[in-house]
């Protein structure tokens, strides 16, 4: 009696936290599918002008391929693809989970938004980027980055 009355209280909560209408201004399911390269990242060819894409939880770079169930190799292919604003090499670290918004691309009837910080050498201070496993859209390189170089 007691694990129901968990599983409850929980579905509660992530349930009521979430608005019926999304705060995601970028969304697109239009947008092309994602494409992998040779290194298994994505192939990025556009690079965003607006300040807000990626940088901002209502302007999240929309990662959305084939499915939601590793979020985690999704992410990875995205930030790999990137550099520092001259070609250094970036690190990044997954901060936190935030921001629900509703989406039909999950079980519960929500998603949520990945935030990491990335680092590299000679950077005054690191920036964090809100990333989407759940939607779809442009794929860009966020202001301030470059891509990474391929190996040949």
């Amino acid at each position: 009696m007691k694990k129901i009355i968990v599983i409850i209280t929980l579905l509660i909560c992530a349930t009521s936290c979430v608005s019926t209408k999304s705060t995601l201004k970028n969304v697109d399911d239009n947008a092309p599918d994602l494409v992998l390269s040779k290194n298994n990242t994505f192939v990025i060819k556009e690079f965003s002008k607006d300040k807000k894409y990626g940088y901002n939880p209502d302007y999240p770079i929309n990662i959305f391929f084939r499915n939601t169930k590793d979020e985690t190799l999704n992410e990875v292919r995205f930030l790999n693809a990137l550099a520092g604003p001259n070609g250094e090499k970036i690190t990044y670290t997954r901060l936190e989970t935030c921001c629900p918004f509703p989406t039909k691309r999950s079980d519960m009837g929500a998603g949520f938004l990945n935030v990491y910080e990335l680092k590299w050498e000679g950077q005054k201070k690191p920036i964090t980027l809100y990333l989407n496993i759940y939607e779809k859209g442009i794929l860009m390189v966020p202001m301030g980055l470059s891509l990474k170089k391929e190996n040949n």
